[in-house]
């Protein structure tokens, strides 16, 4: 969990959500966080414990998503030496480690249901059992889980205990995605932003072109917080001009026309199943070398072709910034230019320089 992270933001949405952690804290009550991802879960959880009459004792930290499903209870509730094959000696679980403080279960809607009606027993009766032991623990813990699942659907559809979510959900704070946190874009921007610069040695942090922060805000963030720390992080980096204000973003990193492409699983499988119902292909016949050929004009011409296609879909993509689009090919600006120039579509690209 990320240590002294502070909170950015100042939208009524955000407002209300720290509030109500700020609230919560201060009891003695199991907590549930919800939200996508990417929008500060185990910030929240770590606030909950940092403000809680707790905050000297351990927050104790557990992925439920991270571990296999038959090594879950094991590290939850600890085991004897000789519960199963490979515990040699006995091993306290996280609850036991969490006793006196505050246990964050991460991606709760992951949890098997052996495991919740273990973690059911120790909510209503603060008792631990490690795998193996005769007797229980007992232990004073205050549990914090988070998930992105919606928990109430899972219970009715049996894939999540009910008595189990009723104990949990005595506060449940939902963070709002960043796409409703109205105005918090900027303000996040220009702290990641300024917080790269510093890092990689500006003498001085330029912010943001119009157009650029245009763009950011009116990008929908399906990642949350954290991609937009990345996606300006990443436009602060690439930035040459330190002394000028960075009008260049790149939100999909992945972006290339030269991207490997895979099938889609089901189109993998439909092609599988169609091709069980064909003959075998025959083995192709042999091919001449290349140097055979003595007119190779339409060879030529399809590789002109595709170069133009891709050429003028990227352009379109980066809204005919030709820095932008270089930027996006993996090319320099003069390579770019050249081939604009070579394909007779330098009009269509001096749009924007």
């Amino acid at each position: 969990m990320e240590k002294n992270t502070q909170f950015i933001g100042q939208s009524f949405a955000f407002l209300d959500a720290m509030e109500l952690a700020e609230r919560a804290a201060e009891l003695n009550r199991p907590v549930l966080v919800i939200g996508e991802r990417g929008t500060g879960k185990e910030l929240i959880a770590e606030r909950l414990h940092r403000l809680s009459p707790r905050w000297g004792e351990p927050l104790i930290v557990m992925n439920c998503a991270a571990l296999p499903e038959t090594l879950i209870e094991a590290e939850l509730f600890g085991h004897e030496a000789g519960a199963f094959t490979g515990a040699t000696r006995a091993r306290a679980g996280r609850f036991e480690e969490a006793d006196g403080g505050t246990l964050f279960l991460d991606e709760l809607g992951t949890l098997s249901m052996a495991a919740q009606e273990r973690l059911l027993r120790v909510v209503e009766y603060g008792e631990v059992s490690r795998i193996g032991a005769s007797r229980p623990v007992t232990v004073d813990v205050r549990i914090v889980a988070a998930t992105n699942e919606d928990l109430p659907l899972a219970a009715e559809e049996g894939r999540f205990r009910a008595d189990l979510l009723d104990r949990l959900s005595f506060e449940v704070i939902t963070l709002p995605p960043l796409r409703a946190r109205e105005g918090d874009v900027p303000v996040l921007t220009d702290h990641f932003g300024r917080k790269m610069a510093a890092e990689i040695g500006w003498p001085q942090w330029p912010g943001f072109a119009a157009g650029a922060m245009a763009e950011l805000e009116a990008y929908r963030w399906p990642g949350n917080v954290r991609e937009l720390r990345n996606v300006v992080e990443r436009a602060v980096y690439r930035w040459d001009e330190p002394s000028r204000p960075i009008d260049r973003i790149t939100f999909d990193p992945f972006g290339s026309p030269w991207r490997p492409v895979t099938m889609p699983n089901a189109a993998r499988q439909s092609v599988r199943r169609e091709s069980t119902d064909v003959a075998p292909p025959t083995a192709p016949s042999p091919v001449a070398p290349f140097a055979a050929y003595e007119d190779i004009s339409d060879l030529r011409m399809a590789m002109d072709a595709h170069e133009v296609a891709i050429l003028k879909s990227a352009l379109a993509r980066y809204r005919y910034n030709q820095r932008a689009t270089a930027k996006g090919l993996g090319l320099s600006y003069d390579q770019l230019r050249h081939c604009l120039k070579k394909h007779g579509l330098l009009q269509a690209g001096e749009s924007i320089g």
